[in-house]
């Protein structure tokens, strides 16, 4: 039986003790593989917390690193090596189901993965000053009010380039893997808020190609300015 996940988090939510608080303010940043998000992020990181604000929250802007999943990833009871294989796409044959259900106390069902990790992410965007690389933040917060959420592109060629580079492997090498990852990343989101919904259109997308870092930081900031939200 298919089990509708948008559905879950929603229920869950409505018992999440955060909705008492106004959640936000939060930017999500999804990006084609290549593009240079976690720069962007941690960037933006450092240029908010330098800059004095009466909208956002008092705490400091955080980005959600991997070392923050695997920390939430324990306090949900969740081994963060299955969470690891659900933002891969990697599938389990039914023998490695039976072995891990075996070995571990922390085996889990992709669904209550996918459901801790909207739990995550919706807990991390409802205490505000947060900024989400991926990971289907864009589905799991676009509710929220007070959300920027930003697409990263570029040409193919410049993104296989990018990567061919940096891993030193082969341009055709690097051009497969760019478009599996983009396959595997909508597939990502698709899995939270159903596939061809324009639930997940996004606010702003830049063309990293043509934009530096420096420019697209610049331009979300005052993005968020004139929505309100710094």
């Amino acid at each position: 039986m298919k089990i509708d996940l948008s559905k879950y988090l929603d229920d869950w939510y409505k018992e999440d003790s955060a909705k008492k608080i106004f959640p936000g303010p939060v930017i999500t940043i999804s990006r084609e593989a290549g593009c240079p998000a976690k720069t962007i992020a941690a960037d933006l990181e450092q240029s908010l917390n330098k800059l004095k604000s009466t909208k956002a929250k008092p705490h400091p802007w955080r980005w959600l690193s991997k070392e923050m999943m695997q920390d939430f990833a324990k306090e949900f009871n969740v081994d963060y090596s299955h969470i690891d294989d659900v933002f891969k796409f990697k599938k389990r044959s039914v023998l490695e189901d039976i072995l891990l259900a075996q070995s571990t106390q922390y085996y889990t069902s992709d669904f209550k993965v996918r459901a801790t990790i909207a739990k995550v992410i919706r807990t991390f965007a409802n205490k505000g000053n947060a900024i989400i690389v991926g990971r289907g933040g864009v589905a799991i917060t676009r509710d929220i009010p007070k959300s920027l959420h930003i697409q990263l592109e570029a040409p193919l060629e410049w993104r296989a380039l990018r990567i061919s580079e940096k891993y030193d492997v082969s341009i055709e090498h690097a051009r497969q893997y760019t478009k599996q990852v983009d396959k595997k990343r909508i597939k990502f989101r698709d899995s939270f808020q159903g596939q061809g919904t324009d639930y997940t259109r996004f606010d702003m997308t830049f063309n990293c190609m043509t934009l530096n870092i420096q420019e697209i930081e610049k331009i979300i900031i005052g993005a968020l300015k004139v929505r309100e939200m710094i």
